[in-house]
């Protein structure tokens, strides 16, 4: 097993940012959308953007998991 880099420590870091601070936009912005008696269009916008972002989390796994794979083989 290797040991990550710290630009694969950094990356996973930001990977991890993104998908706490989307869920924590999502659930605040739904709360405020109720307070505030948005439309169910509107707050289906914000559900896409959070969707958007995590299947952008998603892909930047699979380019870390990619990329430690490729320096295992080496």
């Amino acid at each position: 097993m290797t040991q990550a880099t710290s630009d694969e420590q950094k990356t996973g870091r930001k990977i991890a940012l993104l998908i706490a601070g989307t869920g924590v936009a999502w659930i605040v912005i739904n709360a405020i959308g109720a307070a505030m008696g948005w439309t169910t269009r509107t707050l289906a916008l914000f559900d896409l953007a959070a969707v958007a972002a995590f299947g952008w989390a998603i892909w930047m796994i699979y380019g870390l998991w990619r990329s430690r794979r490729e320096k295992q083989d080496e």
